[in-house]
């Protein structure tokens, strides 16, 4: 009689295979040595962006607190030989409730970031929540995810026209979903940015979307015919200057020596900083998306059961309980704390997804049994990113499928839908 394998045992089956032959793993299994070497990867400025967070890191040392309270309580003799990992979200059946979280800037990590997540993505089925902030543009990513599912991150400009031609632009390249992000209508306080004077966007890196659109290239082309001329013969001359303006010119559409010399790739990054996000975002706006897309809402950046009350009255398919992986508010709630709230104002027809903090399988099934749909990955996909390229995403997340599989099956449950808080030995 054949046993089933199911993914976990697959995956172990191949890293310790590879390993006869005297191979070892180039993305490490252990979340800890990931990030240690991840770090060793990633230039000063990729680090300092993709793993710090707001203020003192209370906010990230929290998300992985609550992880930790929480205890398995594994049920023995089940006789499940394989489990069931597939799921309904959106009314999507999906091969594993793990998505992709959308990273913005993930060009700082390596070249063509967000095409090697979305292949690598595509190959698993895993759906990839594609970032406003991105650096190819959503047309491009779609092609590479194929049939595999993504929605569109949306970060609410301050150009109305703007936000409806990346709505157009989202249901036209086939995403499932619009996310709008809430949390970010100004950028948190982030010192080791801060301390290196790095953002990304400044330098061209991340706004893909934005020099992909037509209104925002209009808007840029506005900016550029109304400049006094002669505008740029105050600005002081450094090596930094003169590096920027390189990058400025190589993250642009077209040839990079007619950016060089065009003022528009400047001009795009001034009109990206002074518009991306609405300072004054507010429930009205969010009221009037029925009227300006037919795909389905999710509302990101929920801690509070009553935003996510008030996110569904307005139509929301699904919200995200994040507190943006700790990158916004020192010392917010941790994500998996306010989980169990959202769940209980939003009842069982609405989907949560829970981001922030998450970086096993073991993870996975802690926010599952304590009410989420489904779970987001965020920085650990990166971490493989830099580790190695599309293959380093790809393996970071076959080891957390892999790890979810096993641990549903040392803990007797035969599927995700089993799932449920009887697991966990704290709640609290």
């Amino acid at each position: 009689m054949r046993i089933p394998v199911g993914p976990g045992r697959a995956r172990q089956a191949e890293v310790y295979g590879a390993g006869v032959l005297g191979r070892r793993p180039t993305v490490p299994a252990d979340p800890a040595e990931l990030e240690r070497r991840a770090r060793r990867a990633m230039s000063r400025k990729a680090w300092a962006y993709v793993a710090g967070g707001a203020g003192s890191g209370a906010t990230i040392r929290s998300n992985r607190a609550a992880f930790e309270r929480r205890r398995l309580v594994p049920r023995m003799a089940a006789g499940h030989r394989e489990r069931d990992l597939s799921t309904t979200l959106l009314g999507q059946r999906l091969p594993s409730p793990l998505l992709l979280a959308p990273i913005g800037a993930a060009g700082l990590v390596a070249r063509g970031s967000d095409l090697a997540v979305a292949r690598a993505a595509a190959e698993l089925g895993t759906p990839y929540i594609v970032s406003n902030q991105g650096c190819s543009p959503m047309e491009d990513v779609a092609r590479a995810m194929g049939d595999t599912p993504w929605w569109f991150q949306l970060y609410w400009s301050t150009d109305e026209d703007l936000v409806d031609s990346l709505l157009q632009r989202a249901e036209a390249s086939g995403a499932g979903a619009v996310v709008v992000t809430l949390d970010t209508t100004m950028l948190g306080w982030r010192p080791r940015d801060l301390d290196l004077g790095s953002l990304p966007f400044s330098q061209g890196i991340g706004i893909a979307q934005y020099t992909s659109d037509p209104r925002f290239r209009q808007i840029v082309a506005e900016r550029v015919a109304d400049a006094p001329t002669g505008r740029d013969r105050d600005v002081e001359v450094t090596v930094g200057a003169l590096r920027s303006l390189l990058s400025i010119s190589r993250e642009h559409p077209g040839s990079w020596l007619a950016n060089l010399r065009s003022p528009v790739p400047r001009a795009a990054v001034e009109t990206f900083l002074d518009i991306y996000s609405n300072p004054g975002l507010g429930w009205d706006h969010l009221a009037t998306l029925p009227g300006r897309t037919r795909l389905p809402v999710v509302v990101k950046g929920v801690l509070h059961p009553d935003d996510a009350r008030r996110a569904v009255d307005l139509g929301a398919a699904a919200v995200v309980v994040s507190n943006h992986g700790g990158r916004q508010v020192d010392g917010a709630v941790a994500s998996l704390d306010a989980l169990g709230a959202v769940r209980s104002a939003v009842g069982t027809q609405t989907a949560v997804v829970l981001d922030s903090g998450v970086r096993s399988g073991a993870d996975v099934v802690k926010a599952l049994a304590l009410g989420a749909d489904a779970v987001a990955l965020g920085r650990p996909y990166v971490y493989g990113l830099a580790l190695d390229g599309q293959a380093g995403v790809r393996d970071v997340v076959a080891n957390v499928v892999a790890e979810l599989d096993l641990t549903l099956g040392l803990c007797g449950v035969g599927s995700v839908a089993e799932v449920g808080p009887e697991l966990l030995a704290d709640a609290g």
